[in-house]
């Protein structure tokens, strides 16, 4: 076999050299001179020659091949050079050519092992999913590398959590299967619950933390009595030799991996058993990376669900349904609420805290727990939001610590739309900090977007908060939402409204099939920010269920007001409730008469309690004390506190309202 010759270095002395074929060959002594010819010109080296016809050389050749016969002349060089086979021979019988016998095949395979590691740098951990990750492993290395490949992995590394110490009959799951045939003879289908008995390869693999190579599976007995019946119809179907790898990344034992071969009839070698190593070893690291990432998902997911509403409250002034979808990208800062107010009203709130992750879920925790304090103190809906922006600025400048500068410090910006609705008079008010606009929906199927003044976003302070206000007909629906429903990277804003526009035009549906509805038509695949829709359709409080008195400011009329009241609740079959709501409403008309001024008005409502109110044009609120013993007064406020289940005052534009509720019998 012809090989490459080694040519010594010139010099200034040394005449320059010639190549062998136009170079004449020693001639031994005593022989006549051989006749002379010209030298041919000298051509471009090259490693590729194509395999000489079988001709006896000339005696007096040189070994090293410095001399050709006079006689043979080389045939024509192709244009192309053909691709050399794995063998190191083209598909015309060319030969590659470097340094010692057999170096071109180790090249050749060399050269494509890297491209395999470099695709597999490339195509593996392209998504932070467990899952996904296990399956670019297998799609990497079949067929290019082995015929059949499963990626086994325990269920906490799945969701997330550190996994045990893995060895013995460890229980894993099949994630990830992969095979260049259709039916691949497999013991365990992709989610199947896996246990390897103690004997297997995959089993000595997790317990060493070694890697094991069986070059000949039918010689392999530990592997053949997981399953002898089966893995005999295995080997039967060609598959023939197996490297098995645990998976391993930051001291952890993560899973196995099982390389089979059947249609290549060469079976796994030590330099494949590393190159096995070295690619399962990357996607180690990209599935703990993964593993890590979604512990972290979940526990804000867990966090942010914690934070949302559970369940319905009890309140009959609206019927709603809501929905909360997660970004694919990680956890979100929206938030919904639906907040019972005092006199069968209701608020309906959404928000949205800007990020992603642990600190957008807590702060927005804290956010939905300031408004519904703020709701208890019966504050209009502008003063909601104008405490609700100075909390944010505080928690923004650390709320007077110095807070240290990291990157979860400080609120990139928050939003809030907020809404309350009056089942009696069927109106509802409603104001925005930087929030898109509702949308009403009429009964007939007409939708408009509420022309409603868009407040700064929370947080920046320094400007007031607009209302409006709307007179509901009975059966339109409200429809809350954040931007994630109408905006992503692909949809404009615009165009996201007229699309929601489009699917919201419906006659009679209920709330929750309008949730479905519009999810179907709006949510892309793949979220790329939180999603949260509150659809809310309005009831009335019918004249029948209401009774109100003007009174005059006069202590004479106490008397008529208990009257009144006592008839009312015969009326409504509620005898049991008489007495106490007679004394209720005395002792609030009274304080009304002897301590406020202007017209008072005296209501009863029955909703799913029984609600007192007595009305004043007096802007000071009543104060619930401890009267002394030798007091003569100052137990009136007393008295109702302990009579009724809740009581409270709330201001409006006309003066206060103190209210008092009764469970109903």
């Amino acid at each position: 076999m012809p090989t490459t010759r080694r040519v010594p270095p010139t010099s200034a002395e040394s005449p320059p050299l010639t190549p062998a074929s136009a170079r004449p060959a020693p001639e031994p002594v005593g022989a006549p001179p051989a006749p002379t010819r010209p030298a041919a010109p000298p051509t471009a080296p090259h490693t590729v020659v194509p395999r000489p016809h079988p001709t006896r050389p000339a005696p007096d050749a040189d070994l090293d091949g410095d001399r050709a016969a006079p006689t043979l002349e080389p045939p024509p060089r192709p244009a192309t050079l053909p691709e050399p086979e794995p063998d190191g021979v083209g598909a015309d019988g060319w030969l590659l050519l470097v340094g010692e016998p057999g170096v071109g095949r180790l090249a050749v395979l060399a050269r494509r092992r890297l491209e395999l590691l470099h695709d597999a740098s490339v195509r593996i951990g392209t998504t932070l999913d467990v899952t996904r990750t296990a399956e670019e492993l297998a799609e990497v290395t079949v067929p290019r590398f082995a015929d059949f490949v499963a990626v086994d992995l325990p269920d906490p590394v799945l969701r997330g959590e550190e996994p045990e110490v893995l060895g013995g009959r460890a229980a894993l799951r099949r994630v990830a299967l992969r095979a260049v045939r259709k039916d691949p003879h497999n013991l365990y289908d992709v989610g199947d619950l896996v246990e390897y008995v103690p004997s297997t390869p995959q089993a000595r693999s997790l317990e060493t933390r070694q890697s094991v190579l069986e070059p000949v599976l039918s010689e392999a007995g530990g592997w053949i009595a997981q399953d002898p019946e089966r893995l005999e119809r295995v080997l039967a179907a060609g598959i023939h030799s197996l490297i098995t790898v645990p998976l391993r990344a930051r001291g952890t034992t993560l899973g196995v991996v099982s390389f089979y071969r059947s249609l290549r009839p060469a079976p796994f070698e030590d330099d494949d058993l590393s190159l096995a190593q070295e690619l399962v070893g990357r996607a180690a690291i990209c599935i703990d990376n993964a593993r890590r990432y979604t512990r972290e998902h979940n526990t804000a997911l867990t966090l942010q669900r914690s934070l949302l509403p559970r369940g319905r409250p009890e309140q009959s002034a609206v019927e709603v349904a809501y929905r909360y979808l997660p970004a694919q990208a990680g956890v979100g800062g929206d938030w919904f609420d639906v907040i019972p107010l005092s006199g069968a009203r209701v608020a309906l709130v959404v928000g949205d805290v800007v990020g992603h992750g642990l600190h957008a879920a807590a702060t927005m925790g804290r956010l939905r727990t300031a408004v519904q304090n703020f709701c208890s103190l019966e504050l209009p809906p502008e003063d909601v939001l104008t405490h609700l922006d100075d909390l944010v600025g505080r928690l923004d400048r650390g709320e007077g610590w110095a807070a240290e500068s990291s990157p979860d410090c400080g609120i990139v910006g928050a939003t809030c739309l907020y809404a309350v609705y009056d089942p009696v008079s069927r109106r509802c008010t409603l104001t925005r900090a930087g929030h898109p606009l509702p949308a009403v929906v009429a009964p007939d199927g007409t939708v408009e977007f509420v022309d409603l003044p868009s407040g700064p976003p929370l947080g920046l302070g320094g400007m007031p908060f607009e209302t409006v206000e709307l007179e509901l007909a009975e059966g339109s629906q409200l429809v809350l939402y954040t931007d994630g429903l109408i905006e992503d990277r692909h949809r404009d804003i615009d165009a996201g409204l007229d699309r929601l526009r489009a699917v919201l035009g419906c006659v009679g549906r209920p709330p929750e099939e309008t949730c479905e509805a519009v999810l179907d038509a709006l949510l892309p695949a793949r979220p790329g920010d939180d999603v949260a829709l509150l659809v809310a359709r309005t009831h009335a409080l019918g004249a029948d269920r209401v009774a109100q008195w003007d009174l005059p400011s006069d202590p004479a009329v106490v008397s008529r007001a208990r009257v009144a009241v006592t008839e009312r609740l015969a009326a409504w079959h509620l005898d049991e409730l008489a007495f106490t709501t007679e004394l209720i409403a005395s002792e609030l008309v009274t304080n009304a008469i002897r301590h406020a001024t202007g017209p008072l008005q005296l209501r009863l409502l029955r909703d799913r309690a029984l609600i007192c109110e007595v009305s004043d044009g007096s802007s000071t609120s009543p104060r619930l004390r401890r009267a002394r013993s030798e007091d003569e007064g100052g137990r009136g406020l007393f008295l109702v506190a302990q009579l009724t289940e809740r009581w409270g005052t709330r201001y409006s534009p006309h003066g206060k309202i103190i209210w008092a509720e009764q469970p109903l019998p």
